[in-house]
């Protein structure tokens, strides 16, 4: 049984404009995933998310659960998928941590690269320039990928 991912980018304008504590500055659902990832490739996920990792990366961001503050959007995309019952894996990452993240770190066998699997280059490619310009506008704190497996 194949394991496919879903999920939406959300960016929090309000954040750079009046502070992140601001009650204005809440999250905003920016584009689903299914736009820009047509792609399930099981070794992008393992090194992102940690899902299917039989090729033993260190995920980034691995089981995070659903943020408590995700947009009114996000919450109710999540719910047509049957939620916690039908998904697993939940998790998110911000796009200061993908940034950050060393693209040259390799799996257990030393043969695949976070770039190689994950990086611009692959299916993740446009997830990467969408969360890089809503950085850009609205500080990589404030831009995150959240994601489920189902």
């Amino acid at each position: 049984m194949s394991t496919e991912v879903s999920g939406l980018i959300e960016c929090r304008p309000g954040a750079r404009l009046w502070g992140p504590d601001d009650e204005d500055s809440v999250w905003h659902s920016a584009i689903d995933l299914f736009l820009l990832n047509n792609g399930n490739a099981y070794a992008g996920l393992a090194c992102l998310f940690g899902i299917r990792n039989y090729f033993g990366f260190r995920p980034l961001a691995e089981g995070r659960g659903l943020p408590g503050d995700a947009s009114e959007d996000l919450r109710t995309e999540y719910a047509s998928y049957g939620g916690p019952p039908d998904v697993h894996g939940t998790t998110w990452i911000t796009w200061a941590e993908v940034a950050a993240a060393d693209w040259k770190e390799t799996d257990s066998s030393g043969s695949r690269s976070r770039a190689s699997v994950a990086g611009d280059e692959t299916n993740w490619g446009p997830v990467w320039s969408v969360m890089r310009i809503l950085g850009e506008l609205h500080g990589a704190d404030h831009v995150r990928l959240v994601v489920w497996f189902h």
